[in-house]
This record gives C-alpha cells, sequence and structure tokens, in this order.
C-alpha cells in the first residue's frame, strides 16, 4: 500500500499534534534524529544538544542561554558535523564562519527575532595565531543574559549618536583547542572525538536531511508554543552551582517540562559534562599555585614550611614539560612569579630557612588560595596540609609536655583506641583528643591501613598505623549490624 501526498500530509499532521501534547514523544524524536548523524562522546553529550535545541525555542522564557561548545583536539572529530545536524532544528539559524563583529551586533538586532548563531572554526577567532577579538569575546560573554546590550555609537550625516543593540541570543560553537576561560564558563563543552572503526554513523546529506529536519523542527515548535510563559524553575543538582546552574538551569526546565524519564537524565548529563568541563586546560595561574604545593607539599617527601624565592623558581623551571622555564621567550623571574600570586592574595615576605632569612613565601599563606581555586586534596593528605604549621606546633607542645618516648606514645594510642572500641554506648570520640599525641609515633615509609595513604598524623594499634579518621571509620563500619 503506498501513501498518496494528502495522506502523508495528514500523517505528518498526527504526529505535530501527538508530539504538541507530548513533551517525551517530541524530544525522543529529536534525540534519535540527532544521533543518527554524530557519534558523541557520550550519551550524557547526546541529551544536552537535544536539550540545547529545544531551549533555543523558548528564548523569552530564560534569565539566560548556555554556549553550547563543540571543542576537539584534532580536526575530522565531528563538530562541523555536530553543528551541521543542530543547525536544522533551531529557530532562525544563522551559520557563521569568521565574522566581523558589526554583522553580528546588527544580525542579533534583526526585527524578525533573535536568530541561533551556529559558529564555526571558532579557534580562527580565539586560537594562537589569531588576534584578541576583544568584540566578539564581549558579545559572547554578555550575550549569555537577557536584556544584554551593546552599545554603539553610529554617524547619521554629521550627527554621533548612541544606540544599543540587544546582543542576546541563543549561540553555538565549534573548534580545535580550547576557548577563553570567560567563554568556557559560560558553555555547555562537548569534547568531542574521532570515530572509531565500531562507531558507525548514517552519512548526513543537507539537500535530503535537511528536508527530514522540518518535521522534527515542527514538533518542537508546536509542543514550545504550548508551554506557559512563566516556567516553573528547577531543582539542580548539588554538585551543579553558581555559574554551572545558570548555564544548565534552562536545559534541565525543558526536561522537567518534557517529564518522563528526561527529568532524570538531564540531570545526569549536567552532573557529568560539568564535571568534566572542570578538566579543561587550566590558565596559568591556577597551573602555578598547582605546581607551587606539589613543591611545597611533596609526595613520598617532609612538607616545606617555607621556601625563598629563588629556590622556588629554581624548582619551578625544573618541572617537565612546564611554561615556567619559557614563558614568551623567557623564563619566570622572581618580578613576574610575585605578579602571579598577587592575584591570589599571596605576597612574599622575609621567611626563616635555617639560619637564614631570605625573601620568599611561606605555606601557611598559600593555603586559602589553594583550597579556593584547586581541587581538594585527598582525605589523608589534607589532614596535615589544611592546617600546616599550627599541627606541627601543637604536636611539639604534646610531646614535651608528655614527656614520653615516641614508642610509649603509640602503645598509649593503641590502649585508648581499645577504648574507643568498647564505648560506642557512650558516643564518645577520643580520636579527636588523642590524635595530635599519636602523630609523634609515625615513622618515615609507614602506611595507613585503611586508605593506604602515608601523610599525616598516624597511631599504632594491632600492630598496623592508621590515620585518626581513618581508623574512626573502620571502628564505625565494624559496629553497623
Amino acid at each position: 500500500m503506498t501513501l498518496s501526498t494528502t495522506d502523508n500530509n495528514t500523517l505528518d499532521e498526527l504526529v505535530l499534534e501527538t508530539d504538541a501534547r507530548s513533551g517525551e514523544a517530541m524530544l525522543n524524536r529529536v534525540y534519535d534524529f540527532i544521533g543518527r548523524f554524530v557519534a558523541y562522546p557520550s550519551d550524557h553529550a547526546r541529551v544536552a544538544n537535544a536539550l540545547w535545541a529545544i531551549h533555543a525555542h523558548m528564548m523569552d522564557r530564560w534569565e539566560s542561554t548556555p554556549r553550547l561548545a563543540f571543542l576537539s583536539a584534532e580536526p575530522a572529530s565531528g563538530k562541523t558535523r555536530a553543528l551541521e545536524v543542530t543547525e536544522c532544528l533551531v529557530p532562525h539559524a544563522v551559520s557563521t564562519v569568521n565574522v566581523s563583529p558589526a554583522y553580528l551586533f546588527r544580525k542579533v538586532a534583526d526585527e524578525d527575532g533573535p536568530p541561533t548563531v551556529l559558529f564555526d572554526e571558532i579557534d580562527t577567532v580565539f586560537g594562537p595565531k589569531a588576534k584578541d577579538n576583544e568584540e566578539i569575546r564581549g558579545w559572547l560573554n554578555a550575550g549569555h543574559r537577557r536584556g544584554a546590550m551593546a552599545g554603539r555609537c553610529v554617524m547619521r550625516g554629521k550627527i554621533v549618536e548612541t544606540e544599543e543593540l540587544p546582543a542576546y541570543c541563543a549561540v553555538a560553537l565549534a573548534g580545535l583547542g580550547w576557548l577563553p576561560d570567560t567563554i568556557l564558563t559560560r558553555s555547555i563543552i562537548i569534547r568531542m572525538r574521532r570515530r572509531h572503526a565500531g562507531e558507525k554513523v548514517e552519512p548526513f546529506r543537507h539537500r535530503i536531511h535537511s528536508r527530514q529536519a522540518v518535521a522534527v523542527r515542527m514538533a518542537i515548535e508546536a509542543w514550545a508554543g504550548g508551554q506557559p510563559a512563566e516556567i516553573e524553575w528547577p531543582d539542580m543538582p548539588a554538585s551543579v552551582e553558581d555559574r554551572d546552574a545558570d548555564i544548565w538551569e534552562p536545559l534541565i526546565a525543558v526536561a522537567d517540562l518534557v517529564g518522563g524519564e528526561w527529568p532524570k537524565r538531564a540531570r545526569e548529563a549536567a552532573v557529568a559534562l560539568v564535571a568534566d568541563s572542570k578538566e579543561s586546560e587550566p590558565s596559568l595561574g591556577i597551573r602555578l599555585l598547582a605546581d607551587i604545593k606539589n613543591i611545597f607539599i611533596p609526595d613520598g617527601a617532609p612538607d616545606l614550611e617555607a621556601i625563598a624565592s629563588k629556590a622556588l623558581l629554581q624548582r619551578l623551571h625544573e618541572i617537565a614539560e612546564s611554561p615556567w622555564h619559557d614563558l614568551k621567550g623567557k623564563p619566570l623571574d622572581e618580578r613576574r612569579l610575585s605578579g602571579f600570586l598577587k592575584q591570589y592574595g599571596v605576597k612574599s615576605k622575609t621567611v626563616r630557612i635555617g639560619d637564614s632569612t631570605p625573601k620568599g613565601y611561606a605555606r601557611v599563606d598559600l593555603h586559602d588560595a589553594w583550597a579556593r581555586y584547586l581541587p581538594p586534596p585527598s582525605p589523608a593528605k589534607s589532614a596535615t596540609s589544611a592546617t600546616g604549621a599550627t599541627i606541627l606546633e601543637y604536636q611539639r607542645q604534646n610531646v614535651a609536655e608528655s614527656g614520653a618516648d615516641a614508642g610509649n606514645v603509640a602503645d598509649t594510642v593503641s590502649h585508648v583506641a581499645d577504648d574507643v572500641a568498647d564505648s560506642t554506648q557512650n558516643n564518645v570520640n577520643v580520636f579527636n583528643d588523642v590524635s595530635a599525641v599519636a602523630d609523634v609515633a609515625h615513622l618515615a615509609g609507614d602506611i595507613c591501613t585503611q586508605c593506604g595513604g602515608g601523610d599525616g598524623p598516624m597511631s599504632r594499634h594491632d600492630h598496623a598505623w592508621w590515620h585518626p579518621e581513618c581508623r574512626q571509620y573502620w571502628l564505625k563500619q565494624r559496629r553497623r549490624p
């Protein structure tokens, strides 16, 4: 049996009517369509792309719109294909490559409504060989907020007048490498990669598949047009906060409106892609903080309380594959080191190292910057590094007052640990009181029985070494029914 043209039109109308009522059916169609042509790095990326395409049809509902960034390390990784497929589904699509700021400003201010800008080869705008392009960067940064305006001066005859052009619109980007940090923090980042032999997708032909996409786009329009003008804002996952919550809020709101399994899938995608985005190339300042922390708190060696500026620079220069021995043709020096660290509230000062008092940096002055800008340390490491010199001084005082040698202290702590195991009814936390005394008995090279770490205060019990918090955790687990 063959269907006539009239029958086909009737079938399309029935599908549209069904999708307008069922957001879940509509979103499933979008998800299936884009997956035919694009090999996504994960299902989370595919979910994000589908939700982003739908959010572009509801721009008047959102307070902000995320930039969708398809990035890769190498060409031929599917970035442009992802843009082409997305272009078929979004409203007022404008595909651009290396356009002028004036064009973008005027296009977004078009009387027909804001476009959806699909910006390919963005690395030619912000890559290492490109100019700064601060106007485009500023437009991308500001335009993710509704109500953002770009101010311009225009000549009308001999009169200079000012005008404000709206900058708010949906933007998808594709390019090699990374983007400026200010754009990355406003983006949902999808790190594309080349397909391997086992990954199969359909060849995309614009002349054919753009027509097939019309029905899908019409389904989105029909569903979006039936949604309320005032959106009920969604609850966000605990790990998606601040700027990440801003950019994911519209997509999760779409998923909540659709219902079914999509609210759960959207939140899982948000958590996963936000976590992946934190693995982006760090700024020089963040990398400097991380390298300095590794110098102050090295693995398998005693922590440093202070270091002279010259010695710190020497160790930074010795780090393999680091940029510190060649920053634009010159090695990092004391002046530039000071300039980097001042941004994070860290200043050089006179420090005592043995009998000398050179200019340098103290570990205690770096803790705040490390805590704010670097990933949290492991539990075993954080037991000492977070409080540094305070713990060391407390240890010295307790040892002086106890008058006992390290072996006696270890035996004492072992007996106290036994008492803790027997005092669960009173819920007494004895380990917190004895941990500072116990760590003087810890010998270099010993490792914690629970976590396997070798740093931080430890005590001996049953011929094994334990961090106090690890011992507590083990005892709680043992007491569970």
